[in-house]
């Protein structure tokens, strides 16, 4: 893969992820909050923008997203597949929302 093509997913990810994230906030506020990791101030932020300022900031050479999942713990129970996967995936998901309700605070 070229550095141009780098790029050019960068840009896509970048809009893609501008857009879901605006549609997630006008549908549901809070769980898109949930959902995508971020605080109301960022919600308010990102819902009042243009098509044309999504264009410019998705057109960065710098991911916008970020994965949220730093815990060692959280990617074992994701990505191990035992027995009890739904037991897994809920401790996973609580971790998470935990996570996320620090960063709020």
């Amino acid at each position: 893969m070229t550095n141009e093509q780098i790029l050019n997913e960068i840009r896509e990810a970048n809009l893609s992820y501008l857009l879901l994230a605006q549609t997630l906030i006008r549908k549901d506020r809070a769980e898109a909050l949930y959902r995508m990791g971020i605080s109301d101030d960022v919600a308010d932020v990102i819902d009042g923008l243009t098509l044309a300022q999504c264009l410019k900031i998705a057109a960065r050479n710098v991911l916008i997203s970020r994965f949220r999942l730093e815990d060692d713990m959280v990617w074992s129970l994701l990505t191990d597949h035992g027995r009890d996967d739904t037991a897994r995936q809920i401790h996973a998901s609580i971790l998470v929302a935990s996570h996320a309700a620090e960063v709020a605070q």
